[in-house]
């Protein structure tokens, strides 16, 4: 080496490879104590939402419900339902589409359309969490986050689009739960009768045991 020659040094860090921020990570468990947060998709439906707000109000229980978009624009008064019993809101896009593959600039564009209707039928209602149709995460963690919504997975997912028989769910519901775990249900998209029966029989079973239910803070840390 001459004494002109410089060594070789290292690139800097933003130039190497798995550059920027580390991915973000939908959350699947809200803590570590008996703690039980239930979630519900694809709603709302004209006849199992009712029936399932009657219930998580029976037994004072919390929830999040993730809405699609084209059914909010069809059942709005759902919606203000829906949190005038104090649940919380979550973007489950606009039309249920698969967004796994979709460029960022399409995910945002869902998402505040998405986002718009729910506030149409609810002003200035806070949406805080997003969850993507069909667990195809893609780039949309990243833009929810960018759009102030906490990306929310799950970690026990009783698989109701396939009922199973109400007394299965309940199986699924009473064995799988774990502390802090996020519960993937559905209140819309087919027939979720027993999906509503199970979480009735479910809920006092699990608070006999033990277990409370509570929601996710939010990106916002509310």
């Amino acid at each position: 080496m001459s004494s002109t020659t410089q060594p070789l040094r290292p690139p800097p860090a933003a130039s190497r490879l798995g550059v920027g921020p580390p991915p973000v990570r939908p959350t699947e468990v809200i803590g570590t104590e008996r703690v039980v947060c239930l979630t519900f998709d694809d709603g709302p439906h004209p006849e199992h939402t009712p029936h399932l707000l009657d219930i998580l109000a029976a037994h004072d229980v919390r929830a999040v419900f993730f809405l699609q978009g084209d059914r909010v624009i069809e059942h709005p008064e759902l919606v203000r339902r829906i949190v005038a019993a104090g649940h919380a809101l979550g973007n489950h896009s606009m039309h249920h589409d698969d967004m796994g593959a979709w460029a960022a600039g399409r995910i945002a564009s869902d998402l505040l359309e998405t986002n718009a209707v729910i506030r149409h039928a609810v002003p200035h209602v806070r949406v805080p969490y997003f969850r993507a149709p069909y667990g195809a995460w893609g780039q949309t963690p990243g833009v929810a986050t960018a759009l102030g919504m906490r990306p929310m997975g799950w970690r026990l997912a009783v698989t109701d689009w396939e009922p199973p028989g109400t007394d299965e769910l309940l199986r699924r519901l009473i064995e799988g739960v774990a502390p802090g775990a996020v519960v993937l249900l559905h209140d819309g998209g087919g027939d979720r009768s027993q999906t509503v029966d199970a979480v009735d029989r479910a809920i006092p079973a699990l608070h006999a045991d033990g277990w409370r239910f509570a929601l996710p803070t939010s990106a916002d840390g509310r």
